[in-house]
């Protein structure tokens, strides 16, 4: 962490981040564990992102309604893409307004709560990627009960608001991480909340790409007068964190290229691909799935988009093997390091 964000502590729960605007941080950032924010002015409120499950998405919405007279009814939701870290929690807010990008809806409809709580169930058959999915996100989440709960207004592009007085620009940014990726800038406050457009201390997912237009993406907060970036998951951070981060993706995408001039394949570029810089940073299984979304976007799309079975078998097996004792048990929370 920067100087200058080192005062913001990455513990779970609310965090005033002034001027009516908090963030919500769950540690440790890793497979589900999101943020999420809230703007509140002269009495109104928005709530940026709901979290992963029922349980979790009321434990925040308690401490802020405890905290923020204004969250006592919340009067809009932005969901910053279609994700279900991102999404899951909407139905205890249906009656407020809920608005995201269409790419947001095409992914909300696309991975539905239900097909979750299917792989609870059946991730035993499931073969790697099951044992790989219910390590490092079934066993950790609750999917019961939950209601696909579809944003009541869309948009592309752009989408001005007002929370109070506070301006609220909403920038789709997407395709990157998903397909309707957008950032909810707060100018007066010099503040982002980029939803999964930015990752602190872990190797992203790039589950749709184009990697570049990502890499846009953090050109375009480095050029805004930002202060405070409250990212999807992992500590607060600053510019700093977003050259970092640009700088991964950059590197990235020009190893990849160098590995398909070379004749290499996806699978033997993610172990030829040296991550020295980036060693610390957690979960490395993602440059799975990172490296075939720059070979697709590097070969003009002339790979299909990543199957998601294939690609949670091939992490699995970066991840277990990478891990002192690949235990597997039932018994096992995935919390490793």
């Amino acid at each position: 962490m920067t100087t200058s964000t080192a005062k913001w502590r990455f513990t779970k729960g609310l965090h005033d981040l002034g001027n009516g605007l908090h963030a919500y941080l769950v540690p440790d950032g890793s497979w589900g564990w999101s943020n999420a924010g809230l703007i509140s002015d002269g009495g109104e409120s928005l709530l940026v992102d709901t979290l992963f499950d029922l349980p979790m998405t009321s434990e925040m919405l308690a401490s802020m309604r405890d905290a923020v007279p204004a969250a006592k009814r919340i009067g809009a939701l932005v969901n910053t893409h279609g994700n279900g870290d991102h999404t899951f929690g909407n139905q205890l807010l249906e009656g407020s307004r809920i608005i995201a990008s269409n790419g947001c809806v095409e992914d909300m409809k696309h991975r539905p709560p239900e097909q979750y709580a299917g792989w609870q169930k059946d991730w035993p058959g499931m073969g790697m990627a099951g044992k790989f999915w219910q390590e490092v996100i079934g066993s950790r989440f609750d999917f019961s009960g939950i209601r696909l709960t579809l944003p009541t207004e869309t948009f592309d592009h752009r989408m001005d608001l007002k929370v109070g007085d506070k301006e609220v620009q909403l920038i789709e940014v997407g395709p990157a991480h998903t397909r309707g990726d957008v950032l909810v800038y707060v100018p007066q406050d010099r503040t982002v909340f980029t939803g999964d457009i930015m990752f602190v201390g872990a190797h992203p997912a790039i589950w749709t790409g184009p990697v570049s237009n990502w890499i846009a993406a953090c050109d375009l907060m480095l050029g805004w007068d930002v202060e405070t970036i409250v990212p999807g998951h992992g500590p607060i951070t600053d510019k700093d964190g977003v050259r970092e981060f640009r700088d991964y993706l950059i590197y990235l995408l020009a190893e990849s290229r160098r590995c398909l001039e070379a004749g290499m394949s996806f699978e033997q570029a993610v172990d030829a691909i040296s991550m020295d810089r980036w060693a610390n940073w957690g979960e490395d299984e993602r440059l799975c799935v990172n490296v075939y979304a720059c070979y697709r976007e590097i070969s003009g799309g002339a790979l299909p988009a990543p199957n998601v079975m294939d690609m949670l078998a091939l992490m699995g097996k970066r991840h277990f093997a990478r891990k002192p004792h690949a235990c597997g048990h039932d018994h096992c929370d995935g919390n490793h390091s």
